[in-house]
């Protein structure tokens, strides 16, 4: 069945996204205060009236007024509907929305696993070099081939200590470990665990079907990530995001083009995703945004300059959104060239000369039409939300995080046992074990072992033929090598 597209912007003529394309991806781009979060807040709620789940980071908190209708008071929103002559007939109305926190403070906390984060994107976060990635995956690679659980920080810390101390056990197996390696991963970790690793790692980790909500309307249930604080580290609010996309692929089915996304998925500030990221870890990026394709997620970046955005990345954004830039600069000059050669010319248009002469709220706009094909270059007017136009209150916001169906889901930790505590129990076992077998020494002054030491020496002889069960591997592991699983 036909699903009626989008009313995006006017120009000359409406400007409308077809929602059997929005899978092909999109981009938004422009200088700050040109009207990007405008922008956003329109397409994200133009997908939710149509049936279609929305996930989106709030950087500055601007979005949450997309949870509240709009208000005639707002003359400016009434002045442009006016001007575009699409204020007749225009109804004021809020989204369903659903508020995460990593932090658990503006929103349902929204965790994952150690282990579905896996070590590649972990890496990243703790920016680790080649060497310390490595041992990385020589620190997953043994909880796997011993049964263990990582879920969260504690459980990571344990497992870096007890392979940091028992490398000689794994040379042969698994590669060389040097001390100054672990030192580093070690700092790495305390690094990430007071960017706020200790609220984002553990259970109960996110069903990615509370992502995939409509309501009892029949709207697609708008997700707000909070990430204001989450903001100030960068590199977790980057993997965090990617980690979101990555999981979604894996665990959704393969279903190709329907009439709509199951999920449009927002990544705001993307240039924090691609910058200073190693060429392993944008290759894989690349990977995803183009296999998620297939399971009916579109991705839309928002960001200040298409050149943010990897070619390799860019060329898979089919439907364009361009808002002001300014070419103060050489580098920005080139900027302009740059964003202006994406889109398919108009005989009608300099695209580059208006490009910087866009005011706030205007455009340039390119999407995908029916055969797939980007449609000549518009410029027009973004048609301003049906939703309030700011932030709303705290009290506000917390009325409806109590109301949710969510809330009690997500709000109680819970640490069941995993590697941490199997560790430290097999340790204390073996100890135990050890100091009822040996003869009393006849002279003192040797300092005990670890437990981590002793569980290490009575299970040495296993480890090099140990199959071991395959545990959860997240983030880019399943589709690049190891399988994940819960």
């Amino acid at each position: 069945m036909s699903v009626e597209a989008l009313k995006i912007a006017k120009g000359e003529n409406l400007v409308v996204l077809l929602p059997r394309m929005a899978n092909r991806h999109g981009l938004v781009a422009g200088a700050t205060g040109t009207g990007k979060t405008v922008t956003l807040q329109t397409m994200a709620e133009s997908f939710s009236r149509i049936g279609v789940p929305v996930f989106l980071a709030d950087v500055k908190g601007d979005l949450t007024g997309i949870s509240q209708a709009g208000s005639a008071a707002n003359t400016k929103i009434v002045t442009r509907l006016a001007e575009l002559k699409l204020f007749e007939g225009f109804s004021f109305e809020g989204c369903p929305v659903t508020f995460w926190d990593i932090f658990g403070e503006q929103g349902h906390p929204l965790r994952a696993t150690i282990s579905e984060m896996g070590p590649l994107l972990l890496s990243r976060v703790m920016n680790l070099n080649d060497t310390q990635a490595g041992f990385m995956s020589i620190v997953f690679r043994v909880a796997d081939e011993n049964g263990l659980l990582l879920l969260d920080l504690k459980d990571l810390r344990a497992m870096i200590q007890y392979v940091g101390e028992n490398a000689k056990t794994f040379t042969t197996s698994h590669g060389n470990v040097a001390p100054a390696t672990v030192g580093a991963v070690q700092r790495g970790l305390l690094r990430l665990q007071e960017q706020g690793g200790e609220k984002l790692f553990g259970e109960p980790a996110i069903d990615l079907q509370d992502l995939l909500r409509v309501d009892h309307n029949g709207h697609g249930v708008i997700n707000i990530l909070a990430a204001d604080k989450l903001l100030s580290s960068p590199l977790l609010y980057g993997c965090v995001l990617l980690w979101l996309l990555s999981e979604l692929y894996e665990n959704l089915p393969e279903v190709g083009d329907l009439d709509k996304p199951k999920l449009v998925f927002f990544f705001d500030e993307a240039h924090l995703l691609f910058s200073d990221a190693p060429p392993s870890l944008l290759e894989k990026i690349e990977q995803v945004v183009r296999l998620i394709r297939s399971k009916a997620v579109g991705v839309y970046f928002v960001t200040q300059n298409p050149t943010d955005v990897p070619d390799t990345v860019l060329g898979q954004l089919g439907n364009r959104v361009q808002h002001a830039l300014r070419a103060f600069t050489p580098r920005d000059q080139k900027a302009v060239k740059a964003a202006a050669s994406t889109f398919r010319q108009s005989p009608k248009l300099d695209t580059e000369k208006v490009i910087q002469e866009l005011a706030i709220g205007e455009a340039l706009i390119s999407f995908l039409d029916e055969k797939g094909m980007p449609a000549p270059v518009q410029r027009a007017w973004v048609i301003p939300p049906h939703s309030q136009v700011g932030t709303i209150t705290p009290d506000q916001r917390q009325k409806l995080i109590r109301s949710s169906h969510m809330y009690g889901r997500y709000e109680k930790v819970l640490d069941r046992e995993s590697a941490y505590e199997l560790l430290k129990k097999r340790a204390e076992e073996a100890k135990v074990e050890a100091e009822e077998t040996k003869p009393r020494p006849k002279a003192a002054g040797r300092q005990p072992e670890s437990i981590f030491v002793a569980f290490a020496k009575s299970t040495a002889r296993s480890l090099g033929s140990s199959i071991g069960r395959s545990l959860s591997r997240g983030v880019l592991g399943g589709i690049f090598g190891m399988k994940t699983g819960r």
